[in-house]
């Protein structure tokens, strides 16, 4: 029976679509708060990518074909929708062939010549160390169907196994659990850019498919006019060492370094609420996380609460 799901939900993707537009503020724009995108690229490499199922769209990819790693995905996140995960992985074959359907494939039914020429494979990750890093990962996912598109190596950049499956995968968890307690509650349009900054390490000799050197995370709640409510961020170097808490315009101003860039915005300015008292800014920015623990403080705690035991033992022998 789960066999005969599976076979079912792969019959389903293969009708998904990743079309490539040439501006996904007009194509799939909902995705990002007040359909501004974010700003600060401008190379002819990239390719803008409404990420898609029978013909509904559910996520932008910002995807570089140099590097052959997406830049960054924007998504609506809509609450915990407990999905299950595909075993396979798709490409689109139109970032190789402008004149291939706009449709998503596994790359066994794919015959056109100079295929990764401009995309990663999945035969380049085979034995090279890294996972499949989701950018729109299928925890936040607002559907079973947005789920299964995710599985596009468009969405995907090599990540540490570690860091994949450990601190990022606790951060994906906390954000969804805390944006569905603050922020869905109080009616909000919640907004996440998530995205990486590219290495210089490929990931392996004979592959030109680039390493991220970071990960990184933002969310913007938008009120119903449109203001910004509750933001922040998150940034963390490919490695199983916890991201950093940023507000948002202290991410932006690390990316610009990052991306050697003079600036950039990850959410529109129109989005920024009227100017507050200090006091109440420091309650806006982040404050999904105030008040809990990081996860690496946590493990500090226990680390140090076992040692004192051990010496307390020690002591009354």
């Amino acid at each position: 029976m789960l066999l005969l799901l599976r076979v079912l939900m792969l019959l389903l993707l293969s009708g998904g679509s990743a079309k490539v537009v040439q501006n996904f503020e007009i194509e799939c724009g909902s995705f990002f708060a007040n359909r501004k995108s974010p700003k600060g690229f401008n190379d002819s490499q990239y390719r803008q990518i409404c990420q898609s199922q029978n013909n509904v769209f559910y996520y932008a990819t910002f995807y570089d074909t140099n590097k052959k790693i997406p830049m960054y995905s924007a998504y609506k996140f809509e609450g915990l929708k407990n999905c299950t995960r595909l075993n396979a992985w798709y490409i689109e074959p139109q970032l190789d062939d402008n004149n291939a359907p706009p449709n998503m494939k596994l790359e066994k039914d794919v015959k056109i010549q100079g295929l990764g020429d401009y995309q990663a494979l999945n035969g380049n990750y085979e034995k090279s160390g890294y996972d499949r890093g989701h950018l729109a990962p299928v925890f936040q996912a607002q559907s079973q169907s947005c789920a299964d598109t995710t599985f596009t190596l468009t969405n995907a950049a090599p990540q540490n196994p570690y860091f994949n499956r450990g601190q990022w995968r606790v951060l994906e968890r906390n954000i969804a659990k805390n944006l569905s307690d603050q922020c869905l509650p109080n009616k909000y349009s919640v907004y996440i850019v998530t995205g990486v900054v590219p290495g210089t390490k490929n990931i392996s000799n004979k592959v030109n498919v680039k390493v991220p050197s970071h990960f990184w995370t933002a969310y913007c709640c938008l009120d119903n006019n449109n203001k910004c409510q509750i933001s922040g961020g998150f940034i963390g170097v490919n490695e199983n060492i916890t991201p950093k808490d940023k507000s948002v315009k202290d991410l932006e101003t690390e990316l610009a370094n990052l991306f050697n860039l003079t600036s950039f915005n990850l959410f529109d300015r129109s989005t920024e609420p009227p100017a507050k008292k200090q006091s109440e800014s420091e309650n806006n920015e982040n404050k999904l996380f105030q008040n809990k623990a990081p996860v690496s403080y946590c493990l500090k705690e226990k680390i140090y609460q076992m040692f004192s035991l051990v010496f307390l033992l020690f002591l009354t022998k």
